[in-house]
C-alpha cells in the first residue's frame, strides 16, 4: 500500500492532491508525457493511483480514473473532509466494506444452514 499525498484546496477552491514538485518537473522536462505512460502495460494499480496523486489530480478527477479503486477514492474523500487521518480513513472504509459484505451474505448463509437470517449471530 502506497502512502497518500496530502490533500488541499488550490487557489480556485478545487480539492486536490498536493503535487510533488520533482515529479512535475520530470513530466515537464523528462520527455515522457501522460499519454505515453497510459500506454505502458503492467504498472501496478497502487503505483498508478499514487502517481495521479503526485501530479496533483483533483479529487473529482481522481474518482474518474479507470484504475483508481473505490477504496482509495473513499479514503481520500474522508481525509479531505478533515475529520480523519489517512490511517483512520482507510480503517473506516474497510469496516464499511466488511459490514456491506456481511449484510450481503446473511441470506445465502441462512439458506446454506437452513436457518432464518435473524437467527444468525451478530458480532
Amino acid at each position: 500500500m502506497q502512502p497518500m499525498q496530502p490533500i488541499e484546496k488550490d487557489e480556485r477552491g478545487t480539492v486536490r492532491f498536493k503535487p510533488n514538485a520533482i515529479v512535475g518537473y520530470i513530466l515537464e522536462h523528462g520527455g515522457i508525457d501522460m499519454n505515453h505512460l497510459a500506454c505502458v502495460p503492467g504498472f501496478p494499480v497502487e503505483d498508478q493511483e499514487q502517481f495521479a496523486q503526485l501530479i496533483g489530480y483533483s479529487l473529482g478527477g481522481y474518482s474518474e480514473l479507470s484504475y483508481v479503486r473505490d477504496e482509495s477514492y473513499e479514503t481520500a474523500m474522508r481525509v479531505s473532509q478533515g475529520a480523519l487521518d489517512e490511517r483512520d480513513a482507510r480503517i473506516a472504509v474497510l469496516q464499511e466494506a466488511v459490514h456491506k459484505l456481511r449484510l450481503g451474505l446473511r441470506g445465502p448463509i441462512a439458506d446454506l444452514f437452513g436457518i432464518h437470517p435473524d437467527d444468525l449471530m451478530e458480532g
